[in-house]
């Protein structure tokens, strides 16, 4: 098969040096540095995703995509506004609840608390406390019965089982002949959830039924407001403006953003810096490339001279060091994608043999949110790594190929 002479001869200088075996270990480390960093950016990349990904399902999983309210805190006719928000493109689901700051005491223990009235059979379709549960059921919110679904660090706090009793104290007071008294009153509990650690979720959250939150908060036929579900979460911020053009001005729409947004910004840039911070470590890989083809040129003098005297270009003989730093570059590079994707793919099956073999515990919950190592491989991280390795590796080829096209053939043979 023919190939150009350039080609042919910079596949020659790849190979395994007889006479100076020390360049051609510097070439082997070298390769092995720019895999090495491949596969460590791949897999730490793909870390940071898994970590992104489950703290988005602990949030999603429990805060609505959208909230539509009123500047006045309560919304009347709420029937008739949840009819026109359903019929919105893109919402797969609208619930209404009643929400508000409460005190939960129990046998002397008083805890803070916010307190959502929902619908249970409607609150499944815009949160996933449902499947949350780790005693009682959801459903178990009848109304009537004034019976309360705590979290687990909330019901713990007040030191509550199921069946005890507690009593919600509201910031309304009513007034009676002893004068200004709050409004409270006693409630069953019926559940606990655990929504996990974190977010503080089951620290702070307690359920009760849309009517009998009604009757809490004296609100009469009156919401707060309505939940929103829809099919892409994360165009909360731009469905919100669009829902905005179609409702009142005493309308308040609010989105998840609004709350985490700083936080997952603050994830996804923290993602970005460990990028460039650990591109460094192919940035070092390449730099002994460059000291490779340097010394391969100083070693290869007497050849690029001979090659001169018989007609060679020095574009030629730039063409053939580009080769052989490309070919180091490329393998290197294709060696660290598929170990790094290998890796990336393995990683928490990995991390739990090693904590299972010699019982050790790298992640807490209660710190990392998870106690395991979650990793999500994505295509865009791949191929990004392996562009950034390959444009680095080829830059790297630039200066020494340069400095071998100036090779004076009369000067090389001098000492011949």
């Amino acid at each position: 098969m023919f190939r150009p002479v350039s080609v042919f001869i910079g596949l020659r200088y790849t190979r395994a040096k007889r006479r100076n075996h020390f360049i051609s270990f510097i070439s082997l480390m070298s390769m092995m540095g720019i895999a090495l960093g491949v596969i460590v950016l791949i897999t730490v990349l793909s870390v940071m995703n898994g970590f992104d990904h489950e703290i988005k399902k602990r949030v999603f999983s429990m805060v609505p995509p959208i909230t539509v309210g009123s500047v006045v805190n309560y919304i009347a006719n709420w029937q008739d506004l949840e009819k026109i928000v359903t019929k919105v493109p893109d919402v797969t689901a609208v619930a209404p609840f009643v929400s508000g700051q409460v005190l939960l005491t129990s046998s002397g223990l008083v805890q803070p608390a916010m307190i959502n009235g929902i619908v249970p059979d409607e609150e499944k379709k815009i949160s996933e406390v449902s499947t949350k549960m780790v005693q009682g059921k959801l459903s178990d919110l009848i109304p009537g019965d004034f019976g309360i679904i705590l979290g687990e660090d909330l019901a713990n706090r007040l030191d509550v089982i199921l069946g005890d009793k507690v009593t919600v104290v509201t910031p309304q007071v009513s007034l009676s002949p002893a004068g200004v008294i709050p409004r409270f009153k006693r409630f069953t509990v019926t559940g606990i959830f655990r929504a996990g650690s974190g977010f503080g979720f089951d620290a702070m959250l307690a359920y009760i039924n849309l009517t009998d939150a009604q009757k809490l908060f004296a609100l009469g036929q009156n919401v707060s407001g309505l939940h929103v579900n829809i099919k892409d979460v994360y165009a909360a911020p731009q469905f919100t403006q669009k829902l905005s053009k179609q409702l009142t001005p005493t309308a308040r729409i609010t989105n998840w953003t609004e709350q985490f947004g700083a936080f997952f910004h603050a994830i996804k840039l923290e993602k970005t810096m460990m990028f460039f911070i650990l591109l460094l470590i192919i940035a070092v890989a390449v730099f002994n490339l460059v000291c490779t083809l340097v010394m391969v040129v100083n070693e290869k003098e007497a050849d690029i001279a001979i090659l001169r005297t018989m007609g060679a270009t020095p574009r030629t003989i730039m063409t053939i060091f580009i080769v052989q730093g490309a070919v180091i570059g490329v393998v290197g590079t294709l060696l660290g994608v598929l170990l790094g994707i290998a890796l990336a793919l393995n990683v928490t099956d990995i991390v739990n043999w090693i904590e299972h073999v010699f019982h050790v515990r790298f992640l807490s919950s209660s710190v990392y949110f998870v106690d395991y190592l979650p990793s999500e491989l994505q295509k865009s991280d791949v191929l990004t790594v392996g562009f950034s390795a390959l444009i680095l590796s080829l830059l790297a080829t630039i200066y020494p190929a340069w400095s071998a096209s100036r090779t004076e053939p009369v000067e090389a043979l001098r000492y011949e």
